[in-house]
């Protein structure tokens, strides 16, 4: 029964779960406290006494057992809600005990609640660090507290061998890096001497959790180098003549640098991967259009692939007329794309005419053949799954080159994990010419100022965007304050003057798309709008992004959201619309938006605020689930990892000489004596 309940309450199934059941927190158990020195400021404290009055209180569910304990100085109630039967074998009137537990204060008098008792003599975790473990209800109400779970794990800690618990890294990694033993740092963590040990142990178990992580990125990267890719051995004439005649505006440094890595990679035989991180209106887009002219000069075919049909239109509607005096043959493919016109495209691609194939995921349908694909080119890459970017390696004779672009500010640390098997290149300069938007924080006591300014800038012939949270959590609610807010904006701008669009996931995809071309092409002066908007649309004359209960967007949403403005000559603006009252946490986030426009920064900041699970739903699907480390706080111990894990890699690429971190690589980590808990 106890078995099952671990199981299902903790998720602790073997002993090697138990082992790794890490204490949250530790209490050193070294000094007794006299119950007259108890003060509001402590938190958990040790008493040692007599224990008197042993009462059980109340039934059924409300039962409850009560006592005092008695010392030289003085006396203090104890009381228990869970675990009585056993309590009730265990205490006895006038018995001396070690207690141990969080010490609250009512009406002027002492108490602990669920303390923890202990006979001196016995088994006793009084004089030492004393572990604290995760527990629930449910596993106190049959006997199984924090104490048990405690000694559960000191009891498997005293089976133990050497043995058991094998050293998995070479003497010279732990001598380079200096770590401290396998064997010993799963019995210090539970159970440490001291501070020095525990601090030693946990950066023993640290280092081996993201050593794994990035032991699986080494190997990716290992794999990638030896794919063998398409050569572009030529600058040709499509390339020259771009650049010599249709720029249409002169290169940053920053471009100037990516492009030369991406012709270095693409020059050798093997396959690129690589990612271009660039913030919003770094000009990305021109870089990806003359890597496909690089490929074009090479004989093959470029495809653009972007998530959403609007993002694949927008490419198209800027790419195509930047080569259409070149004559190059772009097409547009995408689930719209119907009847004799999708024939054509596919026709076009499979016969080679083709050579720019612009899309969503249909680029990837089984139906779509590539005479020569030799390069794709993949949008905000975060939003497509591995399967589908893995198909793309199934349209050519050899994988295409891969170039993979977001303008999602990706923290260094991220990146060594999320995307450490590609290479890395950074646009991190706007073109000249780009003014700064200029973000303010309003709250709702300023929102008739707030639309009085936005009219302004109507009247001065711009455009708006107006932006509303709808979170999955709370979807209902959400779209009834966009149709309200929608009704609001009408009162603001009335329709016989002014014309509004509204783009929301809950419409047909094809009006959606009606609503989203009249604001692009300047038919509507104000976009209501949730974030479907957020990545890629590119309005030059949109001036103005208001964001309703901004509170509730996290800073890198915000800083996309924000990117739709500035994309043309005219000052911008964002104003962050809130609430009257904002908790710490969300007024902190509005400063650091108001203060800073870059992207990293930013991205930074909400890595440290929210973590990475909540920014890039890695939660979900399972990488960066460490027990321990923190890529945050454990930057400069990942950096450590990385170096290490390329190593090995480099020195053995199939782990073949060390078994123990090739069963860590693949998530066995066990050996035979860890075996289920009976």
């Amino acid at each position: 029964m106890r078995a099952s309940l671990l199981r299902l309450e903790l998720g602790i199934a073997t002993f090697s779960d138990l082992l790794q059941h890490y204490p949250y927190r530790y209490f050193d158990r070294r000094n007794i406290c006299p119950i007259a020195s108890l003060r509001p400021d402590m938190d958990y404290v040790q008493l040692a006494g007599t224990l008197t009055n042993i009462v059980e209180v109340g039934h059924g569910g409300k039962r409850r057992m009560e006592a005092l304990l008695y010392d030289s100085t003085g006396r203090i109630d104890l009381v228990w809600f869970g675990g009585i039967q056993w309590l009730k074998k265990m205490l006895h009137d006038g018995g001396n005990y070690y207690v141990f537990g969080k010490l609250s204060e009512f009406g002027g008098s002492w108490s602990l609640t669920q303390p923890e008792m202990e006979v001196p003599g016995e088994d006793t975790l009084a004089g030492q660090m004393q572990p604290m473990y995760n527990t629930t209800q449910k596993l106190l109400q049959r006997g199984l507290s924090n104490r048990s779970i405690g000694k559960l794990t000191q009891a498997l800690l005293q089976q133990l061998a050497p043995q058991d618990v094998p050293e998995i890294f070479p003497e010279p990694l732990l001598q380079q890096f200096d770590l401290m033993g396998r064997y010993e740092s799963f019995g210090t963590i539970h159970f440490p001497r001291s501070e020095e040990y525990l601090q030693a142990a946990i950066r023993r178990i640290k280092f081996e959790e993201l050593f794994a992580s990035q032991l699986v990125v080494a190997r990716a990267r290992q794999q990638h180098k030896q794919q063998p890719g398409y050569v572009f051995a030529r600058v040709g004439a499509y390339f020259n003549d771009f650049y010599q005649h249709h720029l249409p505006f002169e290169l940053t440094g920053a471009q100037k640098r990516v492009l030369k890595e991406i012709r270095q990679d693409t020059a050798h035989g093997q396959q690129m991967n690589r990612l271009l991180q660039g913030d919003v209106g770094s000009g990305k887009t021109i870089v990806a259009v003359m890597i496909a002219l690089l490929a074009l000069d090479n004989g093959f075919q470029a495809c653009i692939m972007a998530p959403t049909e609007i993002l694949a239109q927008q490419h198209f509607n800027s790419i195509a007329p930047l080569l259409a005096p070149m004559k190059v043959p772009v097409a547009l493919l995408t689930g719209s794309v119907k009847g004799k016109e999708r024939k054509q495209v596919l026709a076009g691609l499979a016969d080679g005419s083709i050579l720019i194939s612009v899309g969503t995921h249909a680029l990837i349908e089984d139906q779509v053949r590539y005479q020569r694909l030799g390069l794709a080119i993949i949008d905000e890459q975060h939003r497509f799954g591995v399967g589908q970017r893995s198909r793309l390696w199934k349209k050519s004779e050899l994988p295409p080159h891969i170039l993979v672009m977001t303008a999602t500010p990706i923290p260094r640390t991220l990146a060594m994990s999320l995307y450490g098997d590609l290479e890395v290149s950074v646009i991190d300069e706007l073109p000249p010419g780009r003014r700064e938007i200029r973000t303010v924080h309003r709250n709702e006591h300023h929102r008739t100022r707030v639309m009085e300014f936005v009219r302004q800038q109507i009247d001065q012939g711009r455009q708006a965007y107006i932006v509303y949270p709808l979170i999955e959590e709370s979807e209902k609610l959400d779209f009834e304050s966009l149709m309200a807010g929608y009704e609001q904006v009408k009162i603001f701008f009335p329709e016989h003057k002014y014309r509004i669009a509204m783009v929301h996931g809950r419409q047909e995809a094809g009006e959606r798309q009606r609503n989203m071309e009249r604001f692009v092409r300047g038919e509507a002066q104000v976009l209501v709008a949730t974030t479907v908007i957020e990545v890629g649309v590119n309005v030059p004359n949109a001036t103005v992004m208001v964001v309703e209960s901004a509170e509730r967007f996290g800073l890198s949403q915000l800083h996309q959201l924000r990117g739709r403005v500035g994309r043309g000559a005219e000052q911008s603006f964002c104003i962050l619309l809130t609430g009257n009252k904002l908790g710490d946490d969300s007024r902190l986030r509005m400063n650091i938006m108001v203060q800073t426009s870059n992207g990293f920064t930013i991205a930074e900041e909400d890595l440290r605020l929210r973590g990475p699970g909540d920014i890039y739903g890695t939660r979900q699907s399972g990488a960066l689930r460490f027990k321990l480390a923190d890529i945050v706080a454990d930057a400069t111990l990942m950096e450590q990892t990385r170096e290490a894990a390329q190593s090995l890699v480099a020195s053995d690429p199939g782990l073949q000489h060390y078994p123990g971190i090739r069963a860590l690589v693949e998530n066995t980590g066990q050996t035979p004596f860890w075996g289920k808990i009976s």
